[in-house]
């Protein structure tokens, strides 16, 4: 009696703690980019230390042809050198320091490659690659990529252009991509309008911005029942993330990956 009593509790311990686990992806936005520098190697390791289930970044293209992780299309910001990334080369941009700005502890990151972000992929995590520029960075994209040690299923391909979606899949077929899009502002698109564009673009789905008044459950429904993946950016408040998860986000983009599936658990 006492062993079955015991094992009960202990199957009712797992599936609590089963169902305590967040019914969404945990994407680390920029990394663990409300506690390291955005961007950078050390950024979106700390994103898997806090148990991230995938991680995003930003890329562009070099004057020389190379992909850099940088979200802004100058330095000037996390570097403090004003260099535009487009027009230096690898060996320029890398001279900077992309960590100080964070304090003191993070000086001596480099603006990383997009070979050196995907190194750090564990197993059964993947990362969501943001294309900053236009549909000429896919072809070394496509090359970093498929020299990498990653499966296609650890690889998503997310942009706010739709020629850089259109590229992507046209190039890489196998890979996850899906269309950035902003639902604020005064005249936001409607989910026939976005699926539409989706569908021509053959997107696998739309990654939208967290907005609740145009983001419901109607609106999530008719994304999904297109077929269309539906996630959401940038989500730092656990309430919001609550109404993303009820208008049917399978993953939400965060500054702080660990916080958030620790307060969706509770």
């Amino acid at each position: 009696m006492t062993r079955t009593l015991a094992a009960l509790m202990t199957l009712l311990a797992t599936g609590i703690a089963g169902a305590a686990e967040p019914k969404v992806e945990i994407v680390g936005h920029r990394g663990a980019s409300f506690d390291a520098p955005e961007n950078t190697v050390a950024a979106i390791k700390l994103a898997w230390e806090q148990k991230a289930d995938a991680s995003e970044f930003d890329i562009y293209l070099t004057k020389d042809g190379k992909l850099v992780v940088i979200h802004d299309a100058t330095t000037k910001r996390t570097a403090g050198t004003d260099l535009k990334v487009a027009d230096s080369t690898l060996k320029e941009l890398r001279e900077l320091d992309a960590g100080k700005w964070k304090g003191a502890k993070w000086a001596g990151e480099k603006l990383p490659t997009l070979d050196e972000m995907l190194a750090t992929v564990p197993d059964g995590k993947r990362v969501f690659i943001e294309v900053k520029c236009g549909p000429e960075a896919v072809p070394e994209m496509d090359r970093v990529i498929k020299a990498s040690k990653l499966k296609p299923e650890q690889t998503c391909v997310i942009a706010f252009n739709a020629d850089v979606i259109a590229a992507t899949k046209r190039a890489c077929p196998d890979l996850q991509s899906l269309w950035l899009v902003s639902l604020s502002g005064k005249k936001p698109k409607t989910a026939e309008e976005l699926i539409a564009k989706a569908k021509e673009i053959k997107a696998d789905g739309l990654d939208l911005s967290a907005t609740p008044a145009v983001l419901d459950a109607a609106f999530g429904k008719k994304v999904k029942d297109a077929g269309l993946k539906l996630y959401v950016w940038t989500v730092d408040d656990v309430e919001l993330a609550k109404k993303m998860i009820a208008a049917g986000a399978e993953s939400i983009t965060t500054n702080k990956p660990g916080w958030l599936r620790e307060q969706l658990a509770k």
